[in-house]
């Protein structure tokens, strides 16, 4: 792969954009909730299934975050590493390769949201046709479900498992649990930005970089490969109370790796 000759800008053009973007995002998102205006519900990313879901956000999703602490941490990423392959692709190029990253996050994200629901879906209804005490603790282990009403009710239940109020109220429980989790959205620009780590990684391997939590230099191939198998482990091992799409950012390494393939097979080296 070619790069085109070009002078270094601390701050291109693309980058400086979405830092703007994004900021204005989440300015906008908490200045009108203060109004009674939910910004989340209109342009976050929701599962298919809840009605609050809208085609466009795969792309609103990528400008809006949760916390003043989630936005600094994409924006720092983006500038850190986005300016470098800003000024090696170009504007356009680098446009192009930072959405297509945070739509395919996006696609992975609810792909194996789907088969995360789909399993829990099906465990509640075989639960509602047989719903025992057993079965009710057997679910919720195996879905990893550790929360305070499941508990206390498990506790009750267990207490007094020939009770038949206690497995209605399980039934219940489950059903307004899986309808609450289903219109939950997924917001933030770390499907994109992991792929520009990885790109960064990929193009730059042998760059070695200073970690605060690392008191030695760490070449970036290094760096984008610890993190990618902690995201694989994080995601195939979630802990109670995780709220990070893990699959998100493997999505975004995963689009990043195969549209730097693309490139470097095609006889197009000119970068716009």
């Amino acid at each position: 792969m070619q790069y085109r000759s070009r002078g270094f800008e601390t701050l291109p053009i693309v980058v400086k954009n979405l830092l703007i973007i994004n900021g204005l995002f989440f300015l906008a998102t908490n200045v009108l909730a203060g109004m009674h205006i939910d910004l989340t519900s209109l342009f976050a990313l929701h599962y298919w299934e809840s009605d609050r879901f809208k085609i466009w956000q795969f792309v609103t999703h990528m400008f809006m975050h949760a916390d003043i602490m989630h936005l600094f941490s994409n924006m720092f990423a983006l500038w850190m590493f986005g300016s470098i392959l800003e000024n090696s692709f170009g504007p356009k190029r680098f446009l192009t390769f930072y959405m297509l990253c945070g739509i395919g996050a996006s696609f992975l994200h609810m792909g194996v949201l789907a088969y995360n629901f789909m399993e829990l879906k099906q465990a509640i209804a075989a639960f509602d046709a047989n719903p025992t005490v057993k079965g009710f603790s057997s679910l919720l282990t195996q879905h990893n479900l550790v929360l305070p009403e499941f508990n206390q009710l498990l506790s009750m239940w267990t207490g007094s498992p020939m009770e038949d109020g206690l497995g209605r109220n399980a039934t219940m429980l489950l059903h307004q649990y899986y309808n609450i989790i289903i219109n939950e959205p997924t917001v933030g620009a770390s499907g994109a930005v992991f792929g520009i780590l990885f790109a960064f990684g990929y193009l730059f391997p042998n760059t070695e970089m200073m970690l605060l939590f690392i008191p030695f230099p760490i070449k970036a191939k290094y760096l984008v490969g610890a993190y990618a198998l902690f995201e694989l482990y994080a995601g195939f091992n979630p802990t109670a109370g995780d709220n990070i799409a893990h699959f998100a950012h493997l999505g975004g390494m995963l689009v990043a790796f195969i549209i730097l393939k693309i490139w470097n097979k095609s006889h197009r080296n000119h970068f716009y």
